[in-house]
């Protein structure tokens, strides 16, 4: 069993250095303050005993743990961001712990009347005798993903202290900037060297997941006329009202506050428009390729309808897609899935498959040839004040991820046999 205060002085250690990403930077790392976490991860791990650390130009680490056996094993990876959202303030963190959980309120912040609840956060209730980690109500916590990266770690310190437990060469990966789109632009699969990987990035316990949304970023432009309002009829063209024509043209019940599971949606997250200019900013996500494409051909043709109706052009759409449904790379080597599923079992969890709401570095680092899917770091209410993590599911993680050392070292072919 890994110790449970070893878990917490370690996230403790990294929840605290500030390492929000800023989407509007164009450098990589993003944001200076990553660095700080960054070279304390590289050395952290030189110090419990890994071998061929390096921490490139980009803040981009990887480490090897070698194998311990003398027969062919696949070469497996772990992945996780030490980046935090910029959704929600990362700076000046200080991490409660709440021993063994009641399974009532908690009180987070008593002077800004900030309280965790089970009436709105049933999963809570899931914890009762756990302990749990949470912010003071100000901050968000950071458990995405340095609970993924403290498990990580944990996960290698613990395999090297016990050489009996028989494993292949593993990599570990620890990526910037994931949180803004941006986790594996300039990861080097190719120095990676692994067969395929997992990224701890996942929450609730038990989670297990090889898929995710097809993503793309949408822009609407809408053109209008300004003139003297008092001098307008018939020369004034509001650009704000066509705006507000081209939202409402899209399925209102199709956005993310009305859709769960596998079902797409059209994300209006940002506007700002004056009567001469208005931009619109959309996500457009959906499970299903197909439906994907449709969903970006009904944005250009509500477009087209405009321009028609007004005679001119006065709307543009640009379509930027941002990743894709890592399923297709994955369903090939779905031993990899049954690995981590056999992985959890042994732990004694019962292992949760369901689609990604969103995106992971695993995604992109599928389609770059590393086929890699999503496993549970443990942590609730990402990106927010309400965000924690019990201590009993970062252990589990910690589990898995030796459970899955393990096994990979073993005899594969029966996981194969159904992709033969």
């Amino acid at each position: 069993m890994i110790e449970k205060q070893h878990l917490i002085d370690r996230f403790k250690s990294y929840v605290t250095i500030d390492t929000e990403s800023d989407p509007n930077s164009d450098t990589t790392p993003s944001t200076k303050k990553q660095w700080d976490l960054a070279n304390k991860l590289a050395e952290e791990l030189k110090q419990i005993g890994m071998e061929d650390v390096t921490i490139d130009e980009n803040a981009y680490i990887m480490a090897t743990l070698p194998a311990n056996v003398s027969h062919p094993v696949p070469v497996i990876g772990f992945v996780s961001h030490f980046d935090t959202s910029p959704d929600f303030t990362g700076a000046n963190v200080k991490p409660q712990i709440v021993e063994n959980y009641n399974g009532k309120d908690i009180i987070l912040n008593k002077e800004k009347d900030i309280v965790l609840s089970p009436d709105y956060f049933e999963d809570l209730l899931l914890y009762k005798g756990q302990t749990l980690i949470t912010t003071d109500g100000t901050t968000l916590l950071g458990a995405d993903d340095k609970a993924g990266i403290t498990e990580i770690v944990t996960a290698m310190e613990y395999l090297i202290n016990h050489p009996e437990i028989k494993h292949g060469k593993i990599r570990v990966g620890f990526t910037p900037d994931e949180e803004i789109g941006r986790g594996a632009h300039k990861f080097d699969v190719k120095k990676f060297g692994a067969d395929w990987a997992y990224t701890m990035d996942g929450s609730q316990v038990g989670e297990l997941e090889y898929e995710n949304f097809n993503a793309a970023g949408a822009t609407v432009t809408v053109k209008g006329k300004i003139v003297h309002p008092g001098y307008a009829k018939g020369k004034m063209v509001n650009s704000m009202y066509i705006a507000t024509d081209y939202i409402n043209s899209l399925p209102r019940l199709e956005t993310p506050e009305h859709t769960e599971g596998r079902e797409g949606f059209f994300h209006l997250h940002g506007i700002k428009g004056t009567v001469d200019e208005t931009k619109i900013q959309y996500i457009i996500r959906d499970h299903d390729r197909k439906h994907f494409e449709a969903r970006k051909d009904m944005m250009q043709k509500l477009a087209d309808d405009l321009n028609e109706q007004h005679e001119m052009e006065v709307v543009t759409v640009e379509i930027k897609d941002q990743y894709f449904n890592m399923r297709e790379k994955i369903e090939p080597v779905m031993h990899i899935v049954k690995i981590a599923k056999q992985a959890m079992e042994q732990a004694g969890i019962e292992p949760i498959i369901k689609p990604i709401r969103g995106g992971t570095d695993g995604s992109q680092l599928s389609f770059m040839g590393l086929p890699c899917p999503n496993i549970f770091a443990g942590g609730h209410n990402f990106h927010g004040r309400y965000e924690y993590v019990p201590v009993e599911s970062m252990q589990k993680a910690v589990e898995v991820i030796v459970n899955i050392a393990q096994i990979t070292a073993q005899d594969l072919s029966k996981f194969k046999k159904e992709e033969e």
